[in-house]
């Protein structure tokens, strides 16, 4: 049965018979051009499954006749990568942390490092400028808990902070609300007395009541002006930085439940090498001490 056909301005179309709302479907071959670039895929498809990696099967894929291996360049591509660093790694092992920071190639090198694995490990939690977030440090001001010298950050890489490392930084700020330590209205006192501390306006009858409670709980620890302690990762309660939110609900909050973040221990994780790399980024990207 032949097509059935339309008469436009060049005389009769075939048609393939559909018709919508009194739009016929025409039946005009395709664009030679267009039908040989699509042989021409049809042929480079064929040739690539036969040359390359292309077919999964149930224990593997077919391999191709070229043998060509993305997973196997790669490998190949990171032993050269491993070679080219191993002379700068080597330094590392036996440099000090002071010999690091002072030699400007070899600084270089354990910046370049840092800087890759800080990405990978650290930008989750610090972000990837190191400015932190709330209930995340910030690494790079001025504002150290556990102190901010080379080697103080090197320890807290090593061995973490509350970790569960043996040699881990550990404190503990005690939920003096919810484990009914202090009373309510205490621990409102307890709130307008670190505001008071921290410089701005703050009710004075209860910074007065508030005054004998801080020093039978508080003072052990962030001392007796509020400067805090490095040795026992104390805050400076004194200045305009809070890890958990300065608002009086934020500092009330933490009194009340005592909360305290993880630092994971790196020594496990990563290479000694890496970890002293790690150690001068940050260092050099922060207001350090």
């Amino acid at each position: 049965m032949s097509a059935p056909e339309t008469q436009d301005d060049q005389g009769p179309v075939a048609t393939t018979g559909h018709e919508w709302d009194g739009i016929r479907e025409l039946d005009n071959p395709l664009p030679r051009w267009w039908l040989w670039i699509f042989y021409a895929s049809v042929v480079v498809a064929i040739g690539y499954w036969i040359l390359m990696p292309a077919w999964p099967g149930l224990t593997g894929y077919t391999p191709g006749m070229l043998g060509k291996s993305d997973r196997a360049e790669l490998v190949g591509q990171l032993a050269k990568l491993k070679a080219l660093r191993g002379e700068q790694n080597a330094r590392l092992t036996d440099a000090s942390l002071q010999e690091i920071e002072s030699d400007p190639e070899l600084q270089a090198h354990a910046l370049a490092v840092g800087q890759s694995v800080f990405g990978d490990n650290c930008a989750t939690c610090h972000g990837v400028g190191g400015v932190g977030g709330k209930g995340y440090a910030n690494l790079r001001d001025d504002v150290w808990l556990w102190g901010g010298t080379l080697e103080d950050i090197h320890r807290t890489l090593q061995y973490g902070i509350r970790s569960g490392h043996p040699q881990a930084r550990f404190s503990q700020m005690p939920a003096f609300g919810r484990d009914q330590l202090l009373t309510p209205a205490q621990v409102g006192d307890l709130t307008e007395y670190v505001v008071a501390l921290s410089g701005r306006p703050a009710n004075a009858a209860a910074v007065q009541r508030a005054a004998p409670v801080y020093a039978a709980n508080c003072v052990a620890c962030h001392g007796p002006a509020g400067l805090g302690d490095p040795l026992q990762g104390a805050p400076n309660l004194t200045d305009r930085e809070w890890l958990y939110g300065s608002t009086r609900s934020d500092i009330k909050a933490q009194i009340h439940n005592g909360r305290g973040g993880v630092m994971p221990a790196w020594s496990g994780r990563l290479d000694p090498e890496t970890v002293k790399a790690l150690a001068v980024y940050v260092h050099a990207n922060a207001a350090g001490q």
